[in-house]
């Protein structure tokens, strides 16, 4: 990424665009071009986040001998990463006590169930939750997903060290490495209640789900009653 100070303003850039829309008004033209600056910052603030991201220091290493239950039989912590050097652990809301999974989580995991062959290309991505695998599986098949790799945590061990220490039905997105034969923690989701603005829903940054990127474009927005479901 280019330094701060080699970047032009984010104003002249949106000033030198020479988009025009058929019978927009001087007004809407001039709230557009301001509204345009700010994306541009976004678009950098997003970059810079990511850099720094990218520049942790070494995470705390992995000691537990977590344990998984896949649909091929048990599987150890260390096997999930495959040949890739990142692995990433979604802990999705479908425990015991759950009749069917979690809309939202559903809806994320429909969404990269298709980016899963591509995401594949760089790194391993897992789907972790409490239930047996038996449920998940199940669960897997009706909604039609064949690319997903599911593992129950069975006996609850990772979800507790990484996730929740209470062992709470709530989501988790977890990033390892493995280096020179070390496995650590690089990077995890800490945005929930106690992070959250008021009058918005305690959500991360970024937003994994492309679901609100899309309702952020739109007049209506996110809304603020509406949820996806499991069907329609």
């Amino acid at each position: 990424m280019s330094n701060q100070s080699d970047l032009k303003p984010a104003i002249a850039l949106a000033g030198a665009s020479t988009v025009r829309y058929p019978n927009e008004s001087t007004e809407y033209r001039r709230a557009r071009q301001a509204l345009l600056a700010e994306e541009i910052e976004l678009r950098r603030h997003i970059e810079r986040v990511a850099a720094m991201r990218r520049a942790l220091p070494p995470g705390g290493a992995v000691a537990g001998n977590y344990v998984f239950e896949g649909e091929e039989g048990k599987v150890a912590f260390a096997d999930l990463f495959g040949d890739k050097a990142t692995l990433v652990i979604y802990s999705y809301m479908f425990g015991p006590q759950r009749e069917k999974p979690c809309p939202m989580c559903t809806s994320f995991m429909s969404t990269w169930e298709a980016k899963l062959p591509d995401v594949a290309q760089r790194i391993a991505f897992v789907f972790v939750a409490r239930s047996p695998i038996a449920r998940l599986v199940e669960a897997k098949k009706a909604r039609g997903w064949t690319r997903m790799k599911v593992y129950s945590d069975f006996a609850g061990d990772y979800t507790r060290a990484y996730v929740s220490r209470e062992d709470a039905d709530v989501p988790g997105y977890n990033v390892f490495t493995r280096r020179d034969g070390a496995i650590r923690h690089f990077w995890g989701g800490e945005m929930g209640m106690a992070t959250a603005d008021p009058g918005q829903d305690p959500r991360g940054a970024p937003d994994f789900d492309p679901l609100w990127t899309v309702l952020d474009t739109t007049p209506e927005g996110r809304g603020t009653d509406w949820y996806p479901k499991l069907n329609y």
